[in-house]
């Protein structure tokens, strides 16, 4: 059986992608399984470069297929901002819960229609080689809500509000969030080169 390394130390994750693709015949590894302890400093400048660059790094690391992903939040009357700064918003010292009040603070006086925002994610996959084989997006649009509601989620959940649902991210149920949130996006587009790799 084929074993692929999904770029992160967090089990859910792991969990996360192997149940969207739970009839492909492969192991899953987190880096810890893989026995990777060093972690790759994300220097790019966009999505797509991080993701490259930790899923080539491991990849060379263990001979391993690899997938890795970077993600975060895009919110428009912020230029783009946290963007790939999401997770280090506000500084090191934060809570999920402080960089999200943080983050309605800076838009206290942002009017409704332009809170428009979005969680924008990049798979990369790269070959045992440490070729890259493949880059892919997903997007799942919104709005930032007045105050958090919803207990579900993590991160910015509370505060990523769904017109089309009429909830916010942390309102929904984790299998409606699997199949729209960015990652879930992301992991589906690129599961045809994943297939096609794990078949060739």
């Amino acid at each position: 059986m084929m074993k692929l390394l999904v770029a992160t130390h967090n089990q859910g994750k792991v969990k996360e992608f192997a149940g969207m693709l739970a009839d492909l015949e492969i192991e899953w590894l987190s880096l810890d399984e893989a026995g990777v302890t060093a972690d790759v400093e994300e220097t790019g400048g966009t999505f797509r470069e991080n993701a490259v660059l930790k899923a080539m790094t491991y990849a060379q690391a263990t001979g391993l297929l690899t997938l890795a992903d970077d993600s975060g939040l895009e919110v428009d009357a912020l230029n783009g901002a946290p963007g790939i700064y999401t997770a280090r918003y506000g500084g090191a010292g934060l809570t999920h819960e402080g960089r999200y009040r943080l983050l309605l603070e800076n838009m206290r006086d942002v009017p409704w229609e332009a809170r428009t925002a979005r969680f924008h994610a990049v798979i990369a996959l790269v070959g045992p080689d440490g070729a890259l084989l493949g880059t892919e997006d997903g997007v799942c649009e919104g709005m930032i809500a007045l105050e958090p509601v919803g207990d579900g989620g993590f991160g910015y959940d509370p505060v990523f509000f769904l017109p089309d649902r009429g909830m916010t991210m942390a309102q929904v149920g984790s299998e409606v969030k699997r199949q729209i949130s960015h990652r879930g996006r992301a992991m589906k587009a690129i599961e045809p080169l994943l297939r096609q790799t794990l078949a060739g």
